[in-house]
């Protein structure tokens, strides 16, 4: 006679009652493990490459107003208008620029950071120059306008290593997480075999007799 879905899930529950405790940890440990060491050996390399342009002010401008359009330039540089422009000397589609391309400013300096990042370490670097040039011809175009300019402060260069975390990192970020999940289970464990089982003692009710004697 086979097993009913009941029975089998009862079984199975009690052979996991029977497991010892640390069992949990030890198997999301290693599960999160090679997870995250697979994803790190399948996931290609990605590097980054950056580059830098200064605002100067003009003679009629301050260095209040550089900043503020180190700013300005910032949120531009990833506009159509720039990566249109800078596809050309990348060699690559908008979209490609759009998803690789990052910019960062600084509220302390009027400067503006441009980051690639690339499977190709010498396609991050055509990127970032690329997108400074055609940045630096923009402002030039409304350098009358805003009394600012921006220069070139630094090229990017070939980056020597990944900006992407090794297959040992991400091993390592399973294992964590895995071990976490693994304490998880273990706080949801069901009890052991009898733990629940054990019928619970009545409570003990004085007879007539020993009532009478109580209240006398």
């Amino acid at each position: 006679m086979t097993d009913t879905p009941t029975r089998r899930l009862r079984t199975t529950l009690d052979r996991v009652r029977t497991l010892p405790a640390w069992s949990a940890l030890v198997a999301g440990t290693l599960a999160g493990g090679l997870c995250g060491g697979a994803y790190g050996l399948l996931t290609p390399a990605q590097y980054a490459a950056t580059s830098y342009v200064v605002a100067v002010p003009a003679e009629n401008a301050t260095p209040e107003a550089a900043r503020g359009f180190a700013q300005a330039y910032g949120r531009v540089a990833t506009q159509l208008a720039v990566l249109g422009d800078a596809q050309v000397w990348a060699g690559v589609p908008v979209r490609t620029l759009r998803d690789s391309v990052r910019t960062a400013t600084s509220p302390d300096a009027p400067m503006v950071s441009v980051t690639a990042t690339s499977t190709d370490p010498e396609l991050a670097v055509d990127m970032a120059n690329a997108v400074t040039r055609a940045l630096t011809r923009h402002a030039e175009d409304t350098r009358g306008s805003t009394q600012v300019r921006l220069v070139q402060f630094s090229r990017a260069v070939k980056p020597g290593e990944p900006a992407s975390a090794s297959s040992t990192t991400t091993a390592l970020v399973g294992a964590g997480a895995g071990g976490l999940l693994g304490g998880l289970a273990l706080l949801a464990r069901p009890g052991r075999p009898g733990r629940d089982e054990d019928p619970v003692p009545a409570a003990s009710v004085p007879g007539p007799a020993a009532a009478a004697d109580v209240q006398r």
